[in-house]
């Protein structure tokens, strides 16, 4: 009996790279429809006359991705169907993504930028990049200019997204040291991964705990050491598992909400006002919504004394935490006494 596969997962830096590209690439912008049955990520997926309404999620949810990175994704509709999405055309205008006319580069700079292109050229992404273009000229969407000179910010990745991806792929059990915050060390979990998702910025690992039995979500910044690849393999239904997790997570994200007050005018009030869900209260405090009370606590600690957080207690006791740690770090050492003798404290 022959096992069928479906096709090998995109990474989805590559799914969101692949997507600028296209965006870059057309004057008059593209339609759902195109990017999803022609760019890489997407047309892997793609059901010609079919369902693609799980596709259409992850294209939402890219949409959002790319505008947070800080690119300048537009929407615009035909002049003759105003009220329709089913056409509306999505670009990225050059002139929005072009360097500031007052950066500039060193001869030295302008060489090891030359050095990377190169070797991005040859790189497999560029192949399914010259695919997109192949692709979005066979609709009759001819690019404007080349595209190689651009490059978006993309997140780093946690260390374990690779080999988390990989055992995904391959349908194995994994095993990873996790670290829960106030435990003092690591537990080992071994997990059935389903789906990879990104929420609020950073990765989570959903999947089968082998020890719970139950569904367990996991934050990737917090697998403390190397991810091991197990060749046990298991048997689930992952249908749907991102989407669950994704609906999961807006549900806690939903659900918490922290009072915090921002020095005016300062880089906190500018970060936190712009936060999603971020509402400004009438006493000028910022109501924010978080899904981890830890993660929220340490962005927070990060503006120092522009934040002050009114509720809840729990989140305003561990901020102030992490500064009494930072300033504790920050002491100096008590020198010894001149002569060396017994007033010279020593340090363990």
């Amino acid at each position: 009996m022959t096992e069928t596969r479906g096709p090998a997962p995109v990474p989805v830096e590559e799914r969101l790279f692949s997507l600028v590209l296209a965006l870059l690439a057309t004057e008059a912008g593209l339609t759902k429809n195109e990017i999803l049955s022609t760019v890489q990520g997407y047309r892997q997926r793609y059901v010609f006359g079919g369902d693609n309404a799980t596709l259409e999620r992850q294209f939402e949810r890219d949409k959002d991705d790319i505008r947070e990175l800080g690119v300048p994704l537009e929407t615009s509709e035909p002049l003759d169907e105003s009220g329709s999405n089913h056409n509306l055309r999505y670009r990225i205008p050059k002139g929005s993504y072009d360097l500031p006319a007052d950066i500039s580069f060193s001869p030295e700079e302008i060489a090891l930028l030359n050095l990377a292109a190169m070797a991005w050229r040859e790189g497999s992404l560029s192949r399914e990049s010259r695919h997109a273009l192949l692709k979005l000229r066979s609709l009759g969407v001819d690019p404007v200019e080349p595209v190689l000179g651009y490059a978006p910010r993309i997140r780093t990745r946690d260390a374990a997204f690779d080999p988390l991806t990989d055992a995904l792929t391959r349908r194995v059990l994994v095993r990873f040291p996790y670290l829960k915050p106030g435990d003092l060390s690591p537990r080992e979990r071994t997990v059935a991964p389903l789906a990879l998702v990104q929420h609020e910025g950073r990765w989570h690992i959903t999947g089968i705990d082998q020890h719970a039995g139950e569904p367990r979500t996991f934050l990737l910044s917090r697998i403390v050491g190397p991810v091991n690849r197990t060749r046990t393999p298991f048997v689930s239904d992952s249908v749907g598992s991102a989407e669950t997790a994704l609906r999961q997570l807006d549900e806690i994200w939903a659900a918490n909400t922290a009072v915090v007050r921002a020095r005016q005018g300062s880089d906190a009030e500018t970060r936190l006002v712009n936060r999603r869900g971020s509402i400004r209260n009438p006493d000028d405090s910022l109501t924010l919504h978080f899904t981890d009370l830890h993660l929220l606590a340490d962005e927070l600690a990060g503006f120092g004394p522009e934040v002050f957080v009114d509720s809840p207690a729990e989140l305003r006791v561990a901020v102030r935490r992490r500064l009494e740690l930072t300033v504790a770090t920050h002491q100096p050492l008590d020198r010894p006494a001149p002569d060396g003798g017994d007033d010279a404290e020593e340090t363990a």
